[in-house]
């Protein structure tokens, strides 16, 4: 791995929603690198509540007070998407053990589609550990308060989508 490649790195996910700990990550992961790019995942497969466009722009609203991160929303491979960067590290989010068997099966092909990219794991600071999107989407489609998970603008959205839906 080239010394520019490894100043770069590439935080890949659906953000469906972004939430607290997801920022988290990308406080503490920040100053590491030159770059940081937060990758949101079109994910079709998991059929996303927010629509990717939606999900780029609260991802950068919620990481606008880092200058030297940045938001892109890609539809492909995550391979050709780092290596279309130039990316040397991804960077994964491990809340709990049993996120590590998941997240180790896709660092091993990660590193077999992609050898020059290294993975790195980081863990959310405790009062975060708990929080998932999907725990969060279930809440907030239940007329629940996330305004604890998720930044302010989120909850909008969140709240306008699950109100569109029930029309």
């Amino acid at each position: 791995m080239t010394v520019a490649r490894s100043r770069i790195a590439v935080y890949p996910g659906t953000f469906d929603p972004i939430t607290n700990g997801h920022i988290d990550l990308v406080d503490r992961a920040a100053p590491l690198f030159e770059r940081l790019i937060i990758g949101v995942a079109e994910s079709p497969g998991k059929s996303p509540a927010l629509p990717l466009d939606v999900r780029v722009e609260l991802a950068r609203s919620a990481v606008a007070h880092h200058p030297h991160v940045e938001v892109r929303g890609f539809d492909r491979l995550l391979a050709h998407f780092v290596a279309e960067l130039g990316a040397g590290v991804l960077l994964r989010g491990l809340r709990a053990v049993s996120d590590f068997e998941y997240e180790f099966q896709l660092a091993s092909m990660n590193r077999h589609l992609i050898p020059e990219v290294e993975t790195l794991f980081l863990t959310p600071a405790e009062q975060y550990g708990f929080i998932s999107s999907s725990l969060v989407r279930e809440i907030a489609r239940l007329g629940g308060d996330i305004s604890g998970f998720v930044p302010p603008a989120v909850t909008e959205a969140l709240q306008a989508q699950w109100q569109r839906t029930r029309a």
